[in-house]
């Protein structure tokens, strides 16, 4: 049984990644963990040391967390009506990234998924800070699905990589088995400043195409340029449904994302994204 872990802030930009988490995985047996963290934007101290209930006073931040995720949780299954899905209900004063590490140890959770923070008025996604982070601290993989999203299957996958990383089985199962599930093709990226892969990066193409031996795969050698440019030009000849790319934080991943201000992090991408850590 696969658990995924769905935080929400009630948004419909997190409503749609719960919908597609439910579609992707409509013939997998899931448990689904819906999370909301809260935390008053101003609070006394005895907020935190004291119990609200011991003094039979109600806690109206927390109730009202826990009646918005029972309002999600009835609407996943009235919607859906997935007899291989349950839900879990997770309500937790404390920030995101704390919260979702707890979880994932606590929970065994196999995959996050959640939303994007969209760019008002322009073209590109920016990714809010909170999907940011969660890319950066926690080891475990994440889907991230833009606001506007709707789902389609994702039958044709682009997994840019530099070779640069020893490929494990754990990188690659889960892009695996979307492939053979959904009988998807995998179009592997790569950007080279030099024509010739070095003797290791050989090593590890050869290691990658033998860990997806069972899916269709095609390697595509693109000339030096940005990878940000990269994707969307093979977004425009290739119809994209799923990017996915390895967290190595000495990759062009780290320059994409983390060596920039978050508020200026962005790219033409319209697809939903899945970051699988290096570390796993």
């Amino acid at each position: 049984m696969k658990r995924v872990l769905l935080p929400t802030d009630f948004s419909e930009n997190a409503w749609n990644a719960i919908a597609y988490a439910v579609q992707l995985l409509e013939e997998e047996d899931c448990k689904f963990y819906i999370l909301n963290t809260y935390t008053p934007v101003i609070y006394h101290l005895e907020y935190v040391l004291v119990n609200p209930a011991q003094f039979g006073i109600g806690d109206p931040i927390r109730e009202n967390s826990e009646r918005c995720l029972q309002a999600v949780k009835e609407r996943a299954q009235n919607t859906f009506k997935n007899t291989k899905h349950s839900f879990e209900c997770i309500a937790a004063f404390n920030t995101l990234i704390p919260e979702i590490k707890e979880i994932i140890d606590q929970k065994n959770i196999d995959l996050i998924v959640m939303g994007t923070t969209g760019a008002t008025g322009a073209k590109e996604v920016l990714f809010g800070s909170n999907t940011v982070h969660v890319f950066k601290a926690v080891n475990c993989p994440v889907l991230a699905i833009p606001a506007d999203f709707s789902y389609e299957n994702p039958l044709e996958i682009l997994f840019p990589t530099d070779f640069e990383l020893a490929f494990k089985p754990k990188h690659t199962s889960l892009l695996a088995d979307l492939a053979q599930h959904f009988h998807s093709r995998i179009h592997i990226m790569h950007v080279f400043k030099v024509d010739q892969l070095t003797e290791e990066q050989e090593k590890h193409k050869k290691d990658l195409k033998n860990l997806l031996s069972e899916s269709t795969i095609m390697f595509n050698d693109l000339e030096e340029q940005s990878v940000a440019e990269a994707v969307s030009n093979f977004q425009l000849k290739w119809k994209i449904n799923l990017l996915a790319m390895i967290n190595n934080k000495h990759s062009f991943f780290d320059n994409l994302f983390f060596r920039s201000n978050i508020s200026q992090i962005g790219f033409h991408l319209n697809v939903p994204f899945l970051v699988i850590p290096a570390g796993l």
